[in-house]
């Protein structure tokens, strides 16, 4: 099993995520090989909360453009953790 660090990219706090909070519901930018069991034991341990499931959503890369280069975004993987008990609070210092 990986370390939690390497699992957990990053929270992402955007307006959509933000509004899942009601939910007990969050979203985490996590490593593009990591599966749900994975993401849920990283949660559990980093942040010391009961996960309760844990949906995994792959961001397709882009295809975009900058002045005369062609290219693609990479590819990415969030995971929207819902919790059973607890609360994450991202902003404590």
């Amino acid at each position: 099993m990986r370390d939690s660090s390497k699992v957990l990219i990053n929270p992402i706090l955007s307006e959509k995520a933000s509004n899942m909070k009601p939910q007990n519901k969050y979203v985490f930018k996590v490593a593009v090989d990591a599966n749900k069991i994975e993401i849920k034991n990283a949660v559990e341990t980093y942040h010391k909360v009961k996960v309760d499931k844990v949906n995994v959503v792959n961001a397709k890369p882009k295809y975009k453009r900058v002045r005369s280069n062609y290219g693609y975004t990479r590819m990415w993987k969030k995971a929207i953790v819902t919790l059973i008990e607890g609360e994450i609070d991202f902003y404590k210092v």
